[in-house]
């Protein structure tokens, strides 16, 4: 599939009227049982790979004893090690709920044929439901442009990644850039955290991750990998340099089983409505950082990467 500027423009959804929305005030779901408990007597929500287990473990505690006071069933969180792993949950029905990037989104929608839906994504301060990847090399490495990156080497986050695989070797593509032949070598680091820290120890000369793209730069921005690195004292943004940006991306949604009852969809999306203003500090361990709050996802936001995913898979097959 080859990717034109009308493709890259519905990559990204600027000034939403949704931000009213997510700014409004939502009332948060009452304590209590509900009947749909019945079907569905406990939740399993699957955490993404990219950060050290410990750290998401800690991250999401907040938001698991949140889900569990309000709706009175036992929520269990299942770090993965990958993103393949959240994916392969939802395919056996082993989880409910999962935040996933736009990629691993449409990666466990194809193999569920379906059996995954959008519930919410995440609102920026501008309204829009954007992000970035971006290119960062080390400050003192002497690369100050995607130029400077021919014949070096870089390294993608996952291979499920939306900004730290599919849409960098898209974006790159589109600006004549192959890859294979541009850069010295590629490999995937294990996730965005773990990226990032192979440029600093000088493993790799450069990686893909993720960012907001919005506040300081010096910060890390608003939300992301890098900002979240920088809070836990794992990096100081002076280190490294941002030598490539992509265009705007469709931020990954809050997903859900499309087989569970409508009621609990509709309680989980008046808890995430909520949350932001009701909750704010749960709202940001679960966001990586700032940010306006959620609207509703809609599915046809990310036909996009179901699209470039089913090309990926038939390039390798013709590769094979």
């Amino acid at each position: 599939m080859k990717l034109t500027r009308r493709h890259f423009a519905a990559l990204s959804l600027s000034a939403l009227p949704g931000l009213a929305m997510a700014q409004a005030a939502h009332p948060f779901p009452a304590p209590g049982r509900r009947p749909w408990a019945e079907a569905v007597p406990r939740l399993g929500i699957a955490l993404m790979g990219g950060e050290n287990e410990a750290d998401r473990l800690a991250r999401f505690d907040g938001y698991r004893a949140l889900l569990e006071k309000t709706f009175e069933i036992p929520v269990r969180v299942y770090p993965a090690g990958d993103y393949a792993g959240v994916m392969q949950a939802f395919a056996a029905k082993q989880v409910e709920i999962a935040s996933l990037g736009s990629a691993a989104y449409a990666g466990a929608w194809i193999d569920t044929r379906g059996g995954v839906e959008p519930l919410v994504v995440p609102v920026q301060e501008d309204g829009s439901t954007g992000y970035l990847a971006v290119m960062v090399a080390r400050a003192d490495s002497g690369i100050a442009d995607l130029a400077a990156m021919r014949g070096r080497s870089l390294a993608w986050a996952d291979p499920n990644s939306t900004s730290g695989y599919l849409m960098p070797r898209a974006s790159l593509r589109r600006q004549g850039v192959d890859p294979e032949r541009y850069f010295s070598r590629t490999g995937f680091a294990g996730g965005h955290e773990q990226a990032v820290i192979a440029v600093l120890q000088k493993q790799y000369d450069a990686c893909c991750t993720w960012a907001s793209g919005q506040g300081d730069e010096a910060q890390g921005f608003t939300r992301g990998n890098l900002r979240a690195m920088v809070e836990k004292g794992m990096l100081s943004m002076s280190d490294l340099r941002i030598v490539w940006r992509s265009e705007p991306i469709v931020t990954g949604p809050i997903t859900v089983r499309t087989d569970l009852p409508d009621s609990l969809k509709q309680d989980l999306l008046a808890f995430f409505l909520a949350l932001p203003a009701a909750y704010p500090e749960i709202y940001r361990q679960i966001s990586r950082g700032e940010g306006a709050g959620y609207v509703r996802a809609r599915h046809a936001d990310y036909q996009i990467f179901i699209d470039l995913r089913r090309e990926e898979a038939a390039a390798r097959r013709r590769r094979e």
